[in-house]
C-alpha cells in the first residue's frame, strides 16, 4: 500500500485539482493507496473542501486539519503518523511536483530501493538573494555533514521502516530533507522536471526561507559553533601582528597618531563578538525549544476512513500517555 502526504497551507485555490490529480495517476498504480492531505492550520476553505471530497471516497480521500500554522515539516510528520501505507511520498499541494513521478518511484521502491529521491532537473526561477541564499545554505551542509542536498526537495518516497526511525526521533524541532539522507537506507533517485503554479502563489517568501535555512542548520549542524572558534583563532594572529607592529613603530619613533586604526580595531572586534553570541543566542533558543517537549503539531479534526486517532494526534497521544504515567508513578 502507497500513502501520499500531501501538506497545505491556504490552497483551497488548487486543493480539489491536486487531489483529483493525484486519483487519476494514482488509478494506473494496480495497488492500494491513500491520499493523507494535511491542511496546516489553512485560513481559507481547503479543509472543506478536503472533508467534502473525502466523502466521494473516504477509503482513500482523508484530511488533517492543525489547530493552527505548525509549519510544513510538522505537516509532514503529521500525515507520516497517520499514514499506513508500506510506503509513504511527500508531495507539494501545487502540483509543481509532477504526480507522475510517483509511479515510477513507487517501481524503483519494489526493486529494494528504502528512499527514492526527486532530484529538481533545474531550479525554477528565483530572486537572486533566494538562489544565492540556496547555494550558501546548501554548502553549509555540505561541507559540514558530507550531504549534498543540491536540488533536493521533500518530493521522495520512503519505506515503512523509514517512517517509523523518522517517527521515533525525540526532536522538536526537524529537518525532513537532511533526516532521510541521515538514516542512511538503501536510496535512488529519480530526476523531474519542476511545473509551473498554476493557481494561488507560493507562502514562501525570501526571509521564510531564510529562517528556515537558519534553523535547519542550528538543528542539524554544530558548523557555526566551529565558525566562532576559527574567527577567535584569526583575531589572536591579527591582534598579535597589530601588536607586533605597534612596538617596532614606538621603538623606531614612527608611532602612527591619531585614533583611526584603535576605532576601526574596536568596530571588528564588537562586530564579531555580537556575532558570536548571536550564534551562541540561536543555539541556546534551539535546546530551549527541546527541553520544553511540546508536541509537533496539534491535530483539530480528521475526515476519512480509519483515522482512528481522532481529535488527537499520535505525537499529542504519546505525550498524554507519558503525562498519565508519570501520574500514576
Amino acid at each position: 500500500m502507497l500513502s501520499v502526504v500531501v501538506p497545505c497551507y491556504n490552497e483551497a485555490e488548487g486543493v480539489e485539482a491536486t487531489i483529483r490529480t493525484l486519483v487519476d495517476v494514482l488509478a494506473e498504480l494496480n495497488a492500494p493507496y491513500e491520499l493523507l492531505i494535511v491542511s496546516d492550520g489553512s485560513r481559507d476553505k481547503t479543509f472543506d473542501i478536503v472533508a467534502s471530497l473525502s466523502k466521494e471516497n473516504p477509503d482513500r480521500i482523508k484530511g488533517i486539519e492543525f489547530s493552527r500554522n505548525f509549519g510544513k515539516e510538522a505537516a509532514m510528520l503529521a500525515g507520516l503518523a497517520y499514514a499506513k501505507g508500506n510506503c509513504a511520498v511527500t508531495i507539494d499541494g501545487d502540483l509543481q511536483h509532477p504526480p507522475q513521478t510517483i509511479l515510477e518511484m513507487y517501481k524503483m521502491w519494489q526493486q529494494g530501493y528504502d528512499i527514492v529521491e526527486g532530484i529538481k532537473e533545474e531550479r525554477q526561477k528565483e530572486t537572486w538573494l533566494h538562489r544565492i541564499s540556496a547555494v550558501i545554505f546548501y554548502k553549509i551542509f555540505d561541507r559540514a555533514l558530507g550531504m549534498d542536498l543540491g536540488n533536493a526537495s521533500d518530493f521522495k518516497l520512503i519505506d515503512r521502516r523509514v517512517i517509523d526511525v523518522l517517527l521515533a526521533l525525540p526532536e522538536r524541532s526537524t529537518f525532513y530533507r537532511g533526516l532521510t539522507f541521515w538514516t542512511g537506507f538503501p536510496s535512488a533517485k529519480v530526476e523531474y522536471h519542476v511545473n509551473p503554479r498554476t493557481t494561488g502563489t507560493t507562502k514562501w517568501s525570501t526571509m521564510k526561507l531564510i529562517k528556515y535555512a537558519i534553523n535547519n542548520i542550528v538543528s542539524f549542524s554544530s558548523m557555526p559553533l566551529s565558525i566562532i572558534t576559527m574567527l577567535s583563532v584569526i583575531m589572536l594572529f591579527l591582534a598579535l601582528w597589530f601588536g607586533l607592529r605597534a612596538l617596532r613603530l614606538y621603538f623606531t619613533d614612527q608611532a602612527a597618531g591619531g585614533i583611526t586604526t584603535v576605532v576601526v580595531l574596536q568596530l571588528l572586534i564588537g562586530g564579531l563578538i555580537l556575532l558570536a553570541l548571536s550564534i551562541i543566542g540561536r543555539y541556546i533558543a534551539g535546546i530551549f525549544d527541546e527541553i520544553k517537549g511540546r508536541p509537533r503539531y496539534l491535530v483539530d479534526k480528521t475526515v476519512g476512513s480509519h483515522m482512528d486517532l481522532g481529535p488527537v494526534g499520535p505525537e499529542q497521544k504519546n505525550t498524554v500517555d507519558r503525562n498519565r504515567k508519570k501520574e500514576q508513578f
